[in-house]
């Protein structure tokens, strides 16, 4: 029985949104995955993949540090997908409504950007999942992080009793 773990998803680039969160992981010896590195290689994707796909709670914020195009296309994928292979995962999204200011420099960019994320809330208020979590704040996130990692340990340990458990080990 491994302990949970907790991957850390999201906005990507320069962003320091995961400092804090490792900070209070690592106090409370929490396992979590982090795939950002400083010099990413296109070999990374098969442990990013192997993550997203195995671990049991992913966190999926789409700050507004950037325009977030690609993460606003990939947290829809991923969270119906990660859900649908294990419905004992749990997935927290945040999506910040529009970008920061700064980033109006471009404004075909930043209106798109505007638009996408409403759009994927709108989508993901009519899902009908329970292992989905809408949160607006990254303190909102790291504080449901910490609970669901403490309802993951609870199911590792009644994993023993369950009758599909069971059933995968043949007995």
């Amino acid at each position: 029985m491994n302990n949970p773990v907790i991957g850390l998803f999201g906005t990507c680039g320069g962003s320091k949104w995961r400092d804090d969160f490792i900070k209070v992981y690592e106090e409370k010896g929490i396992p979590y995955f982090n795939p950002q590195v400083p010099d990413w290689k296109p070999e990374f994707a098969v442990e990013e993949a192997r993550h997203l796909a195995e671990d049991k709670v992913i966190l999926f914020p789409v700050t507004d540090e950037t325009y977030g195009l690609g993460s606003l296309a990939e947290v829809g994928f991923s969270a119906l997908n990660a859900i649908k292979l294990n419905s004992e995962r749990d997935f927290v999204v945040l999506i910040d409504p529009k970008p920061k200011p700064e980033l109006e420099s471009n404004p075909q960019l930043f209106k798109e950007s505007t638009r996408m994320r409403a759009l994927v809330m709108q989508h993901f208020k009519r899902l009908n999942m329970r292992d989905l979590y809408l949160v607006s704040t990254l303190d909102e996130m790291l504080q449901v992080s910490l609970v669901l990692y403490d309802i993951a340990l609870r199911r590792n340990t009644l994993s023993q009793f369950s009758v599909l458990e069971k059933k995968q080990e043949g007995t």
